[in-house]
């Protein structure tokens, strides 16, 4: 018999609210992560995106919220890497909180400052930020942290990954050291753990699955094509497959060129990186959500928080550096046991970085060499 969130220590209003929302049997890193952070303890999570972990960090922070007397400043803190998590984020806890009053603030760079500081001056007892803006207000004195009970630092990687092990240093010396931590990273390696070992105290470690393992159902096919010939390999795999496209590039200029030319085609193609303005941002993710179109050109830190159910077709147009973010960029397909496919472009000199990448993560893919479209996939 499946766990049910029925069975977890929670509120009746916060239960009405998953019930009406249809939350019923938690995931593995729900079922795991909750009932030790409803009792208090610091949480140390691995587990890819798409697993559900924003519900099992939100619900403790919901039911603490409501047990707590409402003070004019943030009694909880989300961290995360980008703008796309956060907005996510923001967005998954609307539904769960349990009353109109239990309000959030968004603090990330890119958008509007004065929607973000008139929410925090409301009182917003949530805040969900990424750190560069977070650190900018508390430079400026327009934000405090002091009443923060449980502060949540999610895809912890990422933010290492892209400079922010300082800014997080920073923001955690300005909130009180008695308070909960939860910690969620899809790896556990080197300075991770450091973070992990100053941030949390005794923490329950909860481990989702192989912690670097492509889904089961998503078929792993790898073309060893000329750098040249890319774009056209790419054109004759959105001719012979039906579905959506998430196509990984390296550079935002790779990105700009290969959907322009997609374009130029007759494909429907956007593109989403660092660049773009975070209304471009938006637009391209929710044209690509709602299907007017059908390709989707990205660079890894935007990607990092995209979040859209049904891709059929993950392409990896430049190989990734590493094995993780091998993982982080095929995880997008095959999601909720869907069969999915990720095709990954290679030239021949990268054969040995391709064949790292498999040991790495103990997965063999299907090999098709293409001298020339003409010959379509050998």
């Amino acid at each position: 018999m499946d766990t049910q969130f029925s069975q977890f220590s929670l509120s009746p209003a916060l239960q009405a609210r998953l019930d009406a929302n249809k939350f019923v049997i938690p995931t593995p890193v729900q079922a795991a992560a909750i009932p030790p952070a409803l009792e208090g303890r610091d949480v140390l999570a691995t587990a890819q995106t798409g697993t559900g972990k924003t519900l099992s960090f939100l619900l403790p922070i919901v039911e603490m919220l409501q047990k707590t007397p409402e003070r004019n400043a943030a009694q909880a803190l989300i961290l995360l890497p980008t703008r796309e998590l956060a907005m996510q984020v923001e967005a998954a806890f609307k539904p769960i909180r349990s009353h109109h009053l239990q309000t959030a603030a968004l603090v990330v760079g890119g958008m509007q400052e004065r929607p973000q500081l008139d929410a925090i001056r409301r009182g917003a007892r949530l805040i969900v930020a990424t750190p560069g803006r977070l650190e900018d207000f508390l430079k400026r004195r327009l934000v405090r942290l002091d009443q923060v009970k449980i502060l949540v630092l999610d895809e912890v990687d990422r933010m290492l990954d892209m400079g922010f092990q300082p800014a997080i240093a920073r923001i955690a010396a300005t909130l009180p050291a008695d308070r909960q931590t939860l910690c969620y990273s899809a790896t556990l390696e080197g300075a991770v753990k450091e973070v992990a070992r100053k941030y949390l105290k005794n923490p329950v470690r909860v481990e989702i699955g192989s912690v670097l393992k492509p889904a089961e159902n998503v078929e792993l096919r790898t073309f060893e094509v000329e750098q040249n010939n890319k774009q056209e390999l790419l054109e004759h795999l959105l001719g012979a497959e039906q579905g959506s496209f998430l196509v990984f590039v390296r550079t935002k200029h790779g990105a700009d060129r290969v959907a322009r030319k997609l374009t130029r085609s007759g494909w429907s193609a956007t593109q989403i990186h660092g660049d773009r303005s975070q209304a471009q941002r938006n637009s391209a993710l929710r044209s690509f959500k709602e299907g007017h179109h059908r390709v989707l050109v990205a660079t890894d830190v935007a990607a990092r928080g995209i979040d859209v159910a049904n891709v059929a077709h993950v392409v990896n147009f430049d190989l990734p550096k590493v094995a993780e973010d091998f993982v982080h960029r095929i995880g997008r397909t095959g999601r909720a046991s869907a069969h999915g496919v990720a095709s990954t472009f290679a030239v021949a000199a990268e054969r040995g970085e391709l064949r790292k990448i498999e040991r790495t993560l103990s997965i063999q893919m299907k090999r098709f060499r293409v001298h020339s479209m003409k010959e379509k996939a050998a």
